[in-house]
């Protein structure tokens, strides 16, 4: 039920209007967030590169319903390439789509997306298409296979809580996609979407040894020590080398194993969000791990409450 409300919450303004006053919602945030400019997330990234772990950076930001929004953050997309070029850092860009004016139209999605796509290959570097609420799967699904013919130098997610996912996943496979591999993070009905922990993570392994088995180079996302277990033995019964696939993990989640998998000699990859549209995504966050909440509210109560007056003295 927590879960539920958070998710709920990451889509109210007025609500984000209120969290984001505190100090410590921000403190929260920057566990998970790379702050606000592409300066800090660049230096995320060569902070990581010192441990061999590579990076994907994410723009914060989604469910624009701006055609000038949507320019602006293509802007800011085409800027971030060059920094990622200029710097040398080993990264990749992630994406959404709404980001990008699909919510506006699907041609200005399309013109806009078209723009990095062109930068991104002139700078050899890949482009993800994040995916987002099962509202948007088929039509970012359906805008991926329009483009891939003319861009190879991108890919898309797939998320196992969804039924449909093991469909998406051979359709994918039989189309030479890059795809990573997520359990998936909205609020989703029953009808389209496994409600049971177990049964997302049982999907989850499923279309993670199809991946691996037949996928292009697929990245396997997860924190979860069992699924990265099965992981490891998967590949080592099929004598699949580590070089055709990679871990990818979030940033300031499970530090520790994405080094230690990286020392092992795994390829591991950090995705890096950074930006001023960090709230939804902080909501994410927390509702993956309720108990967050407590550690939120009891820190937002102590900025709230009053500060005690000074002591009397007894100077004259």
């Amino acid at each position: 039920m927590i879960r539920r409300l958070l998710l709920f919450a990451s889509g109210l303004r007025w609500i984000r209007l209120i969290i984001t006053r505190y100090t410590a919602t921000r403190a929260f945030a920057w566990r998970f967030i790379a702050g606000e400019s592409a300066t800090t997330a660049l230096h995320a990234v060569r902070n990581l590169q010192k441990r061999n772990i590579s990076a994907t950076l994410d723009l914060l930001g989604e469910s624009v319903h701006d055609a000038d929004e949507a320019h602006a953050s293509t802007t800011q997309y085409l800027a971030l390439l060059d920094n990622i070029r200029r710097s040398g850092a080993p990264s990749h860009i992630s994406l959404k789509l709404t980001q990008l004016g699909l919510d506006v139209g699907e041609q200005r999605c399309r013109d806009n997306l078209e723009l990095i796509l062109k930068r991104a290959a002139e700078q050899d570097t890949f482009v993800r298409f994040d995916m987002e609420g099962s509202a948007y799967t088929q039509r970012t699904l359906d805008l991926y296979r329009s483009l891939r013919p003319c861009y190879d130098n991108c890919g898309v997610v797939i998320q196992s809580y969804l039924y449909r996912s093991e469909q998406d996943v051979e359709d994918l496979i039989a189309l030479g996609a890059r795809v990573r591999l997520c359990k998936g993070a909205y609020l989703e009905p029953p009808d389209i979407a496994f409600q049971r922990k177990g049964d997302v993570d049982a999907s989850y392994a499923r279309l993670m040894k199809r991946l691996l088995s037949e996928g292009a180079y697929p990245a396997i996302a997860t924190h979860d020590p069992q699924m990265i277990a099965q992981a490891q033995a998967f590949v080592r019964e099929r004598d699949i080398p580590n070089s055709a696939w990679e871990f990818q993990m979030l940033y300031g989640i499970r530090r520790d194993m994405q080094e230690r998998l990286a020392a092992e000699g795994y390829n591991v990859r950090c995705y890096i969000p950074f930006g001023a549209e960090w709230y939804p995504y902080a909501m994410r966050r927390l509702a993956e791990r309720p108990a967050n909440v407590m550690f939120l509210i009891r820190n937002v109560l102590r900025e709230r409450r009053p500060r005690r007056m000074p002591p009397p003295t007894n100077d004259h």
